[in-house]
């Protein structure tokens, strides 16, 4: 007959270490689903907007290169099964999953919005134009002795930006360079120094037009009302894209202002225009494109939020340029 002391003492020793096998498994296979997920996002994107992380500001591809690294580290992390002594590198296996989850969620939500034709189309030199792309700007210079008066644009939160070539061509062929800026990552107010380089690289423009689509229109008059009054090279106009400024510079900003907005845009909606009237200055311009929509102001296809066209996107666009080309002509007199 077995000691009852022994037969306790079996299941006491084993408990332990069923503990400490359990553990970690659960901790390995969770690691290497997040792994799994980094791979796979940074896969998607480079499928989908492979021509944006080859065109775009280098950092996004820097971030899915950081991301891609992180994933096949915290994957290759499980290969090693941890005990109860290594509970410090348990801790850091965490810290890691929660990193590339962090990275992996900004890398999927910063996936930017392609350019499309006719835009793409734009971005092609000819005898009237000449069309440079930079690592962090693109250039349209007339290949005429172009005007004094030049352009800087601000595209759109994630949006490629090839996608303006085509609606700002139109400025650039009437003699005025168009500088198009290449945002960090797609966001605007990581490029608020963005103006002031443009500037110093353009030393024979004497007059800026600043312009910005949706939150860039917000960074756009931010430029705006900081520069207006500069003695040299000031900023004489803001272009506003179904966009507003964030605060009140209804009697600060002296530059001219035209403000383009769609009737049916869900995002930057005729509520939200008509509610920024106050913080613009009176003379402020209102142009509204009848049925045209927030993704209308580029050629990057439909945008998640935004309304219903009733206009087609070639007439919107049209409309947008001539009133950009018409007060620029004006503001270069």
């Amino acid at each position: 007959m077995t000691d009852a002391s022994d037969s306790g003492s079996g299941p006491v020793a084993e408990g332990p270490e069923a503990g400490q096998s359990q553990s970690p498994g659960v901790i390995a296979w969770v690691t290497r689903a997040v792994a799994a997920a980094g791979l796979l996002v940074v896969l998607w994107v480079l499928l989908t907007a492979w021509p944006v992380v080859v065109h775009g500001h280098p950092l996004y591809a820097v971030l899915l290169t950081i991301t891609l690294a992180l994933s096949v580290y915290v994957g290759l992390s499980t290969r090693r099964p941890l005990s109860e002594r290594r509970r410090r590198r348990r801790v850091l296996r965490i810290l890691l999953i929660g990193a590339s989850v962090a990275a992996i969620g900004v890398v999927a939500w910063l996936k930017p919005f392609t350019a499309q034709e006719p835009a793409l189309a734009a971005m092609a030199s000819d005898p009237k134009v000449t069309v440079a792309e930079y690592p962090t700007q693109i250039v349209l210079t007339p290949t005429a002795t172009p005007s004094t008066t030049a352009l800087f644009f601000q595209p759109g939160a994630r949006v490629d930006a090839r996608a303006y070539a085509a609606v700002l061509r139109p400025v650039a062929e009437a003699g005025h360079v168009v500088v198009i800026a290449k945002q960090p990552v797609g966001i605007a107010f990581l490029a608020t120094t963005a103006f002031e380089s443009a500037r110093a690289a353009y030393p024979d423009v004497t007059r800026w037009i600043v312009g910005g689509h949706s939150l860039a229109g917000t960074v756009a008059a931010i430029d705006a009302d900081d520069h207006d009054s500069d003695a040299t090279a000031p900023v004489v106009g803001l272009l506003l894209y179904a966009s507003y400024p964030a605060t009140d510079m209804s009697s600060s900003l002296t530059a001219d202002v035209l403000s383009i907005s769609g009737s049916e845009d869900g995002l930057a909606t005729p509520a939200k225009i008509d509610a920024s009237r106050a913080d613009l200055p009176r003379g402020t311009t209102y142009t509204v494109v009848e049925g045209g929509v927030h993704a209308f102001f580029g050629d990057y296809g439909p945008q998640p939020g935004d309304g219903t066209p009733t206009i087609t996107h070639d007439a919107a666009r049209t409309q947008i340029s001539s009133a950009s080309l018409d007060r620029v002509a004006t503001l270069s007199r």
